[in-house]
């Protein structure tokens, strides 16, 4: 067997393994921090919740309820994309949630069931996300709206999710329905951590009157590459290039020292950048 086709199944069967950890990963932060404390903060489990709420259903049967036809109706109406894994995912959550109903709660304060439900769902969903698949539920029925209404699909996910909301503040009560906006704030920026990261570096956009200098500065004070993007003026229409670098947080402070030194004029734009892969970085 080649390096090639080697490294192929790993990152195939590791695809595998983050969306089965992360199905049970979700699972433990729905039945030990969510659920107990009504806290529907949208999707299928939020669905679930409210209607164990009103009816006293099952959870993990809920589940299987609406993700299996919601995962056929996805095959059927977006095509053959989902693949095995999303359909592991669709299948896994539901199980690890009635494997896992009997479990203690962790806290039965709302508030801190949002924050931390929405950590460790979020965590689960990023992993599940890695690993190139979905838990079905409601992002398949997302997808399903923005087909036939033209909706983006995120404007689909916010009213899905709304809807949740608003059905968990009318059937339970209205701070219900405001834990569930924090719970499922909470997942939504979780999620970017885990498949983002944390932001290590800084993107340093420069437009300067003393371009070479400021370039040659950077070069020997820092050692990092610098790319020129040409640019205009836009009231001038002169040549105004623009130099775009980037550096590791540790890096900035000494990088605005220079800057400063060198030209303290210079028009300067900064923002967090996140898996930086290349010399200097992160491998590819």
């Amino acid at each position: 067997m080649t390096y090639s086709s080697q490294s192929s199944l790993k990152n195939s069967v590791m695809e595998y393994v983050f969306v089965i950890v992360g199905a049970a990963i979700i699972a433990f932060g729905f039945n030990v921090f969510l659920f107990p404390n009504q806290v529907a903060s949208g999707g299928v489990s939020g669905i679930s919740t409210i209607l164990h709420g009103m009816f006293g259903w099952n959870a993990g049967i809920v589940q299987y309820a609406f993700n299996i036809p919601l995962f056929i109706a996805g095959v059927l109406v977006l095509g053959k994309k989902f693949g095995i894994k999303s359909f592991i995912g669709t299948i896994a959550l539901p199980f690890f949630v009635i494997l896992t109903e009997s479990w203690d709660p962790w806290t039965l304060n709302p508030l801190l069931g949002a924050i931390f439900g929405g950590i460790v769902v979020g965590l689960g969903i990023g992993l599940v996300f890695k690993g190139n698949a979905s838990t079905g539920g409601t992002d398949l029925l997302a997808q399903i709206i923005t087909k036939y209404t033209g909706l983006t699909l995120g404007t689909s996910v916010l009213l899905i999710d709304g809807l949740i909301a608003v059905s968990a503040a009318i059937v339970f009560d209205l701070e219900k329905g405001l834990y569930a906006l924090i719970g499922l704030y909470v997942t939504t920026k979780t999620i970017d951590i885990v498949q983002l990261g944390f932001s290590q570096s800084k993107m340093v956009y420069i437009i300067s009157q003393k371009e070479a200098e400021v370039r040659d500065a950077i070069y020997k004070e820092i050692n990092r590459g610098i790319t020129r993007l040409p640019a205009f003026g836009g009231y001038t229409g002169e040549e105004r290039p623009v130099l775009m670098v980037v550096v590791y947080q540790t890096e900035f402070t000494r990088l605005k020292q220079v800057l400063k030194t060198v030209d303290p004029q210079a028009f300067v734009i900064v923002s967090d950048a996140y898996e930086v892969l290349g010399e200097g970085f992160k491998k590819v």
